[in-house]
């Protein structure tokens, strides 16, 4: 402040607004100098790259690269950029690495609560005991307030319905996990309650029968007759599929089947964390053990899911079919999930394939975190970016993958 004018001066800042996404778009492309190579790194679409590096653009004042036909190059502003943007970047994950590590109970707490049911299924378990304890575990949640639960006949197929205070038109049908062998919509009222208080929607959480008492096609059966009933009610689409684990592959599953009898397809589908692929193979001897025993589970209820059908029908298995034409997916998993990699390969089928994508990967090793919904913070920002895609499936595709 100068005594003689008063006058004010304004230094120079850094611009507001600028995220993370918008900096490690710049750094993928400036080290690629390919929009093409950039955008499968991160895991987006290239209209999508491209917007995000405009914004950075404007929001910095100049241009940071140059594009052509054929070429990409840095400009001055760029190259002046791209080294701090990489120790910025560097500096932010190692941060957050740190209040992870030192924060860890949360994961820990979630570890926990899955410790029961782990006890009690396996090779030689106990099914009807693991179908308790993980009843337990789930119903140790409670919906958010002013959700309320009623229970529906859908056409035949019990459910659940889950209403907020406030809705918007839009219905979600939410079809659980635990591997085709347990869970319950009672179970996932929590679940189901925070979908539908996130995204403002009706949500319907369908009980659909399980094996090995109801072996393929029961479950899938069962999905499309609570589908067709949803869509008798709600526009197809203003409603969106959302499931869990095998409720992912259920989901997928069921858009390969509305596709090949001619129904009308949803809105679009958000998968959690997706168990999809069921060929799985037994895990070798350098696999990490937490995550061999997952696998081992994962077969033992593919098994009694499948029966003798094929692990590897496209009817069903959305890894070994044709995804032309299928609605915009949301796919969401956690990066060190011990089948994060079926979220990877389906997303990148699914764009090969010409279908809207969006993968999100959260920083979290617990398969199905978003059962963790009231204390894991991973949780509760990947419920808000569902939400957020049940809105609007079409137009919200435009996230980085890579969530910190």
């Amino acid at each position: 402040m100068s005594e003689d004018d008063g006058g004010l001066l304004i230094f120079p800042k850094a611009a507001d607004a600028i995220e993370l996404r918008h900096l490690r778009a710049f750094v993928a492309v400036a080290e690629e100098l390919n929009f093409g190579r950039a955008a499968a790194a991160l895991y987006v679409s290239q209209p999508a790259l491209s917007r995000q590096i405009r914004a950075l653009e404007q929001l910095m004042g100049c241009e940071l690269l140059r594009r052509s036909t054929h070429r990409v190059e840095l400009t001055l502003a760029g190259e002046a950029l791209l080294d701090r943007a990489r120790r910025l970047l560097r500096d932010v994950d190692e941060a957050v690495t740190s209040v992870q590590a030192m924060g860890g109970e949360l994961v820990e707490r979630a570890a926990r609560l899955w410790a029961p049911i782990e006890e009690v299924w396996g090779p030689s378990g106990d099914l009807e005991r693991a179908r308790a304890a993980y009843e337990e575990m789930c119903t140790s949640f409670s919906p958010p307030e002013g959700v309320t639960v009623r229970s529906a006949n859908a056409s035949g197929v019990p459910a659940l319905v889950l209403t907020p205070p406030e809705v918007n038109g839009m219905s979600v049908l939410y079809l659980h996990g635990g591997g085709y062998v347990m869970g319950s919509a009672f179970g996932y009222q929590a679940l189901g309650g925070a979908v539908a208080s996130y995204s403002r929607s009706e949500t319907v959480v369908v009980e659909y029968r399980l094996a090995p008492e109801h072996p393929y096609p029961a479950a899938v059966d069962d999905a499309l007759t609570a589908y067709t009933w949803l869509i008798s009610r709600t526009p197809a689409e203003r409603v969106t599929v959302m499931g869990d684990s095998c409720g992912g592959h259920l989901a997928m599953a069921l858009l390969l089947r509305l596709r090949h009898e001619g129904l009308p397809l949803p809105g679009g589908a958000a998968l959690l964390c997706p168990f999809v692929d069921l060929t799985l193979e037994a895990p070798g001897p350098d696999v990490d053990p937490a995550h061999a025993v997952f696998i081992e589970h994962a077969r033992l209820c593919t098994a009694a899911f499948l029966g003798a059908h094929p692990a590897d029908d496209p009817a069903h298995n959305a890894m070994y079919a044709d995804l032309t034409g299928l609605p915009p997916l949301l796919i969401q998993a956690g990066t060190a999930d011990p089948v994060v990699q079926d979220a990877n390969l389906l997303h990148d089928r699914a764009q090969a394939a010409g279908v809207e994508s969006s993968l999100e990967l959260y920083p979290v090793e617990t398969h199905v975190f978003h059962l963790f919904w009231d204390f894991l913070p991973e949780a509760m920002e990947g419920l808000r970016q569902a939400a957020d895609f049940v809105r609007e499936p079409a137009g919200t595709l435009d996230r980085t993958s890579i969530s910190t």
